[in-house]
């Protein structure tokens, strides 16, 4: 396994001392200047900051389409996809539209029978519903649906895409297609997700019925209502946090934390023990997030949408505990293929040291008993373990199998895996994604072609240099900061991908360490004639007595009191 670099970010001090005089804290200012930002008012989260919709190419039709639907009482279904993106923008699209008045209802495709997106199978699914819908809507997916699109128009069924992934060489005939990375948009959020799509769609559609005075005798719902759903989708889909999604994140997190959240979102954060008034990206990201997810993953994510659209809180605690249950379920199922994948890689990498061979730049692993609802997950998993980037396929029936990726940072998997289907044409049956994750589907007998295809493009795309893991600090942290208050502070800003959450590095000796359940190592460390108690998880190698350390600050609380506690990520030993 590598070993990892810790170093620290440059920290510009002319911008750290310029936002320290416009009123921010001295660790804010520092984080922020660290992080490439110049002015206070990149920082703020309010939502007047927000990109206006008119810039989102499409959105105004998108609008008129939808407007048109709604006042002559046309049918709309919204095809989900089964993430928590695809979740959350479904629960947004639902509950707006409902309140707006449409007719609405929403399918969300078994992942194991239709497959991923807008498929002929699920147009033709849907046409033969008892309410055969007028307008399919898509959410998360839908810009590589050519096929899917000509069944709809060949069934006289219009379609509104809405999605954020990249788009291919040629996009779907629809009715209209709203997406930041289609050509010709020049939305600067083009990180932006599903969720934050949908949702800037019915802020058209809002803007439009207002035009048409739709509300003069109606009730005009409030969509910061709907900003829970968006922060959580947003979060949980590791987009890049720009300032526009900051901003959305911040105002969904200020109303989960003001009590003002969907039952569900409650449901969820109390199923995990989070408290919603201290909720933060890290609550949406691995506690909300990942139990949302498990429906997809191992079930139907039929059953994480109705957990976000039900008004009823005792129906979506319900729902939440199956959900728990079911994130259970899939860390047990993903702790045996890990194993699996472990035991697998060690006999690659002896067979490499026995035939005196190049380190692989890559890894393509496959089992037929694994299941292809936890492949993303185990590919992530063995990604952060090797720094490589990882493809891992589980059985997908009918001679197929089905692919899961994660790339490291300098390659940008979507374009890599487009490069591997130009150069064998045939070999990926259909594939989509972004730089960090991709999916895809291949034959069962071209697995070992693409395994080396797959390398030699990387080989080619990644310097040696690339593969040397490293890990970015914000430097020392004073010790007259470590403590419960700068704690609190950081809890209540946005963090997340693109916009890394804080990670302090600083020499301390070692007191005294033991290992605490079986794999992590329980620390108390000093600094500066103070210590604190610290832990690192899943790494129970003792330290020395002293050591360099990358750590991140967190609240402990025990038996009601509070106090400080170090997660350590990184150390090097430093006599």
């Amino acid at each position: 396994m590598n070993t990892t670099r810790i170093r620290t970010r440059p920290i510009p001090q002319r911008a750290r001392d310029m936002l320290a005089q416009q009123g921010l804290h001295p660790v804010l200012a520092q984080l922020y200047a660290a992080r490439g930002v110049l002015d206070k008012s990149e920082v703020e989260g309010e939502f007047a900051g927000l990109i206006a919709p008119e810039r989102l190419l499409h959105a105004d039709r998108a609008a008129a389409l939808l407007a048109d639907a709604i006042e002559t009482k046309q049918r709309l279904l919204i095809v989900a996809d089964y993430d928590c993106d695809g979740a959350t923008a479904c629960a947004v699209g639902v509950r707006a539209l409902s309140a707006f008045g449409a007719d609405v209802g929403y399918l969300v495709p078994n992942r194991f029978e239709y497959g991923y997106g807008l498929t002929p199978e699920i147009v033709e699914l849907a046409a033969r519903a008892p309410r055969r819908p007028d307008i399919l809507i898509t959410v998360d997916n839908g810009i590589a649906s050519n096929e899917g699109v000509a069944r709809a128009n060949e069934l006289g069924i219009a379609t509104l895409i809405t999605d954020h992934h990249l788009p291919g060489d040629a996009l779907p005939q629809a009715s209209c297609i709203v997406n930041p990375n289609q050509p010709g948009c020049d939305f600067p959020s083009k990180a932006i997700a599903g969720v934050g799509v949908m949702f800037y769609v019915m802020l058209a559609l809002r803007a439009e019925l207002r035009r048409r005075g739709w509300f003069k005798d109606r009730q005009e719902f409030n969509l910061a209502a709907l900003l829970d759903l968006v922060a959580l989708g947003t979060v949980a889909d590791v987009v890049r946090l720009d300032h526009n999604n900051r901003i959305l994140v911040a105002q969904g997190l200020k109303r989960i934390r003001a009590g003002k959240l969907q039952p569900g979102i409650a449901a969820l954060l109390r199923v995990a023990g989070r408290e919603a008034q201290r909720a933060s990206c890290f609550d949406l990201g691995f506690a909300a997030g990942p139990r949302l997810n498990a429906a997809g993953r191992l079930a139907d994510m039929a059953l994480g949408i109705e957990c976000l659209i039900t008004d009823d809180a005792a129906r979506a605690l319900n729902i939440a505990q199956d959900l728990d249950r079911l994130n259970r379920e899939r860390r047990d199922i993903e702790g045996g293929m890990q194993e699996q994948a472990l035991a697998m890689l060690e006999g690659l990498e002896a067979a490499a040291a026995d035939a005196q061979a190049d380190a692989a730049y890559t890894r393509t692993l496959f089992d037929p008993s694994w299941h292809q609802g936890v492949v993303g997950i185990l590919a992530a998993r063995i990604k952060d373990r090797l720094h490589r980037p990882v493809i891992v396929f589980a059985a997908g029936g009918a001679g197929e199998l089905k692919g899961s990726g994660r790339s490291i940072p300098g390659l940008h998997l979507r374009d890599a895996l487009d490069l591997v289907a130009k150069r064998a044409p045939g070999l990926i049956l259909r594939f989509g994604g972004h730089a960090a994750a991709a999916g895809l589907t291949i034959r069962d007998a071209g697995l070992a072609q693409f395994g080396e295809l797959f390398e030699s493009t990387v080989r080619g795309l990644l310097d040696a240099s690339d593969l040397a893991r490293s890990i970015d600090t914000d430097g020392p942290l004073e010790s007259a900061y470590m403590n419960l208050d700068t704690i609190r502070l950081l809890e209540r800003e946005v963090w997340g991908q693109g916009f890394p959450q804080p990670l302090f590095c600083d020499r301390f000796a070692v007191l005294n360490q033991r290992v605490v359940g079986a794999k992590h190592l329980k620390l108390r460390l000093q600094k500066d004639g103070k210590s604190y108690d610290a832990i690192r998880f899943n790494a129970p190698a003792a330290a020395g007595s002293a050591i360099r350390a990358a750590y991140r600050l967190a609240l402990n609380e025990y038996n009601g009191v509070q106090s400080v506690q170090l997660i350590v990520e990184e150390w090097e030993n430093a006599a």
